[in-house]
């Protein structure tokens, strides 16, 4: 429990988030090394080894650096610096990081999923049930197929019993911002959208079984797959682009 709760902790702390500290050393790497506009930044790898962090901190802070406009990701050619017009921008708070919010939510999702699979009501298990139909209801219609996830998650919560990991479990979700978004615009891949229904209906299966232990475990290997997706080489894979039915 006491894990849990400086994993809350983290995620409210006041101070700058490490991935905007990394953003601002790699635009002094930028200037210092005197990359132009047009050519291209050493690589992830090269980055965390030169700035001595983890590879997930560098590829927090490009995607920021991107949003931001200071750089380009180009898959399958690699990083590179765009035209300043003007003075290079500010890195703005952007709220938690995807792999900061993907590391509390397997500490803190596994619990409820062991606690639901205990306690939930054949009422509770149906509105689980419900939410992974939706998902696969609405597979080629992202913003239904995302708020079906989120709703299946949600319904793990409730079925605890505990209104306030219920809350818990909805703040974590609302923290998924820009960040998360362009990390999944990258990442997000067709297989680990089929995966993703695969891993949720284990989850439902140990939950209906009244299996604690196999629940926790099949949202750890869950959130486990798609923190390992988000951590994969740029380009590794075809990102997911949302139907249109148009």
């Amino acid at each position: 429990m006491l894990k849990v709760v400086t994993a809350l902790a983290e995620l409210s702390a006041p101070e700058t988030r490490l991935y905007r500290v990394v953003a601002d050393r790699i635009q002094a790497v930028i200037r210092d090394e005197q990359i132009h506009a047009g050519e291209r930044l050493p690589s992830e790898r090269d980055l965390a080894a030169q700035l001595k962090v983890s590879r997930a901190s560098v590829r927090e802070a490009l995607i920021a650096l991107e949003l931001t406009g200071v750089i380009e990701v180009r898959g399958g050619s690699g990083i590179y610096v765009i035209e300043k017009k003007g003075a290079a921008p500010a890195i703005q708070e952007i709220g938690p990081g995807p792999f900061e919010i993907l590391s509390a939510r397997c500490m803190i999702e596994g619990e409820v999923a062991a606690i639901a699979a205990r306690m939930a009501t054949d009422g509770a298990l149906d509105a689980i049930l419900r939410a992974l139909n939706d998902m696969e209801r609405f597979y080629h219609d992202r913003p239904n197929n995302e708020e079906a996830d989120r709703t299946f998650h949600l319904s793990i919560a409730r079925a605890t019993g505990n209104s306030a990991l219920v809350s818990v479990i909805e703040n974590l979700w609302d923290q998924r911002g820009r960040l998360w978004i362009k990390m999944e615009e990258h990442f997000h891949t067709e297989e680990l959208r089929q995966q993703t229904l695969v891993d949720h209906r284990r989850i439902l299966e140990a939950i209906v079984d009244r299996d604690p232990d196999g629940a926790r475990k099949a949202m750890h290997a869950h959130l486990e797959r798609v923190t390992s997706e988000f951590s994969r080489g740029w380009g590794g894979g075809k990102a997911y682009m949302p139907h249109n039915p148009e």
